[in-house]
């Protein structure tokens, strides 16, 4: 349902009924009526001075009323952040309410301020204001204004955060004196728009606020303003346009006259820096590049202390570690092209398709419960789960069954943390074993022609996730089994064959197995995996707005608390007690601070 239209004239009026200007302490009435009586009322002693300035019983004094609006203590007082011109009516309206008529009204305003009214249509009514010079519209639901209703007197018009699409509404009939145009935080789109920024509309603009926008042609937007002989004032960040890499610097040598960009003042060593470059604007490439940097991992568990060791004939469990972030979509073969740069795009697993299609929804509706309750307790506790399939700890592995839907309840689910929103792509660093100090040494370059999706996605931030990967590998041939099975049915089989070859070749066969017991502590050659199981060990957004108002430099050390227990703690110590000596002695050379997982992320 559509919201009714608010003329601008309506919500001046209601701004005036708000002031209470025709009530107490203001206005006439029982607290000051005899001042204001007519002139043949009045008998000839109280027209003298010395009779006026005592007040009449039941009355209040003119500097009593005036106390009652200026104290902030006052219930009568004015918000704080009101208008002067508010608090100059509040006062007139006690020392001569008789002047407060519609005539001066329109007479005396020359600024009018009406922010945040829901105001959604600038009616012909503005154009009583004869003296107005100043016209704040800002935060209101304004789409579009017929420039016939703007008083010819106007020197500032600001329009921030409403709804204007286009500023051709606005070049009907400009105002022919306007020096300043404030449409920031709108939705200017095309490039339409460089063609109403020209001097033919706005002959004496000094100061001009585009930013936030969606523009993106930054060489046809430029030539129209370099027309704009009085120009002093640009803001033009928060556009897609102000994302390419040359921005400043071409802003700047073509509009000599510029002072101040961006609200940082243009120095004569950037017009000295920037000499001629104006004029390469179209061998310029029309790109965005990012580079994102991540450096090390600390405080991660080691997850491998706590599963059993392996039985011949397995599981045999290898854990990897590595580090997500979502960014969009580069251009085509921009993405497969890395130039040696370590990285890899994770592309959305299949598995909650395969959920969708094979699995019940009871099912997956109690999968995603129970890893939310996963990360609940991650979050508050600091704790992670050991038992939770979802979590990621040891999982109990899969048993042999008849019922697919009790092997569907064993299956890995897809961490919604590991699934990149609409129009990204996950891009994740090379996978790394486990580590006090895990260096991740990752930088990747993304180069973007599609400047407002990357604006959007800018405004969003990106997600940052520390993922630990978990697989399971089994001897080829050999069916997936419970791994307390296989460790009694190797056991088994150890047996009845040492009992064989005792009574076949004696002392001979014990003698072999002696001499292969090394061999058999190495991985078999031949092996098959398990899909891999994924568990999120923490995840954190980053803030990239600051790269939309100019800053070159976004650094994020990324915590996401304590992550490692006791229990694990104690066991990794004494797992690394019993290495040797000279390992013992390198491994301590990099002791860090368990239980925090930071990560180092510079754009």
């Amino acid at each position: 349902m559509e919201e009714p239209t608010r003329t601008l004239s309506a919500a001046v009026r209601e701004h005036l009924r708000q002031l209470c200007l025709r009530e107490f302490p203001c206005g006439t009435g029982s607290w000051n009526k005899s001042r204001f009586l007519p002139q043949t009322w009045r008998t000839w002693r109280e027209l003298t001075p010395r009779e006026e300035e005592a007040a009449s019983p039941g009355e209040e004094t003119r500097e009593a009323l005036l106390d009652l609006v200026r104290s902030p203590h006052s219930p009568w007082a004015l918000l704080e952040g009101s208008s002067k011109e508010d608090h100059f009516l509040r006062e007139l309206a006690i020392q001569n309410p008789l002047r407060l008529k519609d005539t001066f009204f329109y007479s005396y305003f020359k600024s009018l301020r009406m922010v945040n009214k829901h105001v959604s249509l600038v009616d012909k009514d503005l154009l009583k204001f004869t003296k107005l010079e100043e016209l704040i519209l800002s935060a209101n639901r304004i789409k579009e204004i017929d420039a016939v209703n703007l008083p010819p007197t106007l020197k500032v018009l600001e329009l921030y955060g409403n709804e204007v699409t286009s500023m051709e509404c606005l070049c009907a009939r400009p105002p022919p004196c306007l020096q300043h145009l404030g449409l920031g935080h709108n939705k200017l789109l095309g490039p339409l728009e460089s063609l109403y920024v020209t001097a033919d509309h706005w002959p004496t603009l000094v100061s001009l606020d585009l930013g936030f926008n969606n523009l993106t042609d930054l060489q046809s937007l430029i030539a129209s303003l370099s027309t704009l002989q009085h120009l002093r004032l640009l803001v033009l960040q928060g556009n897609p346009l102000a994302l390419v890499p040359y921005y400043r610097g071409f802003t700047i040598d073509s509009l000599s006259r510029l002072c101040v960009l961006d609200d940082i003042t243009v120095s004569p060593n950037e017009k000295h820096l920037f000499r001629d470059l104006g004029h390469s604007g179209d061998l310029l490439p029309r790109e965005a590049q990012f580079v994102v940097t991540i450096g090390n991992v600390r405080g991660v568990p080691d997850t491998s202390v706590l599963d059993p060791e392996p039985g011949p004939q397995g599981p045999f469990i290898t854990y990897s570690y590595y580090v997500t972030y979502d960014f969009v979509e580069d251009e085509e073969d921009e993405g497969k092209k890395y130039g040696g740069v370590l990285a890899e795009i994770v592309s959305p697993s299949l598995i909650m398709e395969q959920l969708g299609e094979e699995f019940p929804e009871e099912v997956i509706g109690e999968a995603e419960g129970s890893l939310e309750s996963g990360l609940t307790t991650q979050t508050q506790s600091g704790e992670l789960e050991e038992e939770s399939l979802v979590s990621g700890g040891s999982a109990p592995l899969p048993r042999l069954t008849d019922s697919a839907e009790e092997l569907a309840k064993l299956r890995p689910l897809t961490d919604p943390r590991l699934c990149p929103s609409p129009g990204t792509v996950l891009f994740s660093t090379v996978r790394k074993p486990w580590a006090e100090v895990i260096p991740c040494n990752y930088e990747m370059q993304h180069t973007l022609k599609d400047l407002v999706p990357l604006k959007a996605f800018l405004l969003a931030g990106t997600t940052v996730t520390v993922v630990e990967e978990k697989v399971l590998s089994w001897p080829a041939g050999l069916p997936l089994v419970d791994a307390s099975l296989s460790a009694r049915k190797g056991k088994g089989e150890k047996n009845k064959k040492d009992k064989k070859g005792t009574d076949l070749n004696g002392g001979k066969e014990a003698a072999k197995d002696q001499k292969g017991s090394k061999k058999k502590k190495e991985l078999p050659k031949d092996l098959q995996q398990d899909q891999p199981i994924l568990r999120v060990l923490g995840s954190g957004a980053v803030v990239l707005e600051p790269l939309l108002v100019g800053e070159p430099l976004v650094s994020t050390v990324c915590n996401f608390g304590v992550i490692r227990t006791l229990e694990s703690d104690r066991l990794t110590f004494l797992r690394d007690s019993k290495k040797p000596k000279k390992a013992k002695k390198e491994t301590g050379k990099s002791k860090t601070k368990p239980g925090a997982s930071e990560i180092s992320k510079l754009f």
